[in-house]
């Protein structure tokens, strides 16, 4: 881990750490944040901390509530980064046919297919594609474009019927690449759907209760009115 000092009062030096990984100082963490390498909810019981991650199972449960079976399917993930990492994690444990990481650094691409390998499933990479290939089930954006109505750097005009389409952008509630699935006749599932969910996920771990998701999700939707 890397340090930055600083000159602190009185001529002491305060180092700073550089990167401070929260499960580092937790006395327990959950599968998901060992598979994922983070968490992002801890909870404290009885003088123990023990971290969550709720972006695999946040992913996983409008997945679900759609009815869409994961076994068999061959999918076209778009990104590498930290979301992208989550939903690989997700995808290569539930086991889908293939996942296909397409990103614009290759070598950030290639250690997430190699990631998804290791988890299990087969894996291949590239760079970003020119447009959507027909051959993929689903199709899933986990990169920044489309945030606040930005253009992708994929052309999503060949995305074939029933393909689904999986943005995990929330803002704006109907991006670009969902609006290209659904005039193709594609199955969308939005961004705001797996937010929903972590939030639930996370009441539920700070509570210990059920979420209230009919009421979080009209609070969701009518703050992006």
């Amino acid at each position: 881990m890397r340090s930055l000092v600083a000159s602190g009062i009185s001529g002491f030096n305060v180092t700073i750490p550089h990167k401070v990984s929260v499960m580092e100082h937790l006395d327990s963490v959950a599968e998901s944040c060992s598979l994922v390498g983070a968490a992002n909810v801890v909870s404290c019981a009885d003088g123990q901390m023990r971290g969550y991650n709720t972006d695999m199972d946040g992913f996983l449960r409008p997945l679900d509530e759609h009815h869409v079976r994961l076994p068999g399917m061959r999918v076209l993930l778009l990104g590498a980064g930290g979301a992208a990492r989550a939903a690989a994690a997700a995808l290569a444990t539930s086991g889908v046919s293939g996942v296909t990481i397409c990103n614009r650094t290759l070598q950030t691409a290639k250690d997430l297919s190699e990631y998804c390998t290791r988890l299990g499933a087969d894996s291949t990479y590239g760079p970003l594609p020119d447009k959507v290939p027909e051959e993929f089930d689903m199709v899933v954006n986990a990169t920044a474009a489309g945030m606040g109505g930005t253009p992708y750097p994929v052309n999503t005009g060949t995305i074939l019927e029933g393909t689904i389409m999986y943005d995990m952008v929330y803002r704006p509630i109907t991006t670009a690449f969902l609006r290209a699935g659904i005039d193709a006749g594609g199955h969308p599932i939005y961004g705001w759907e797996m937010l929903l969910s972590q939030a639930e996920l996370s009441f539920e771990v700070w509570l210990g209760t059920k979420a209230p998701r009919a009421a979080m999700k009209r609070v969701l939707l009518g703050g992006f009115s």
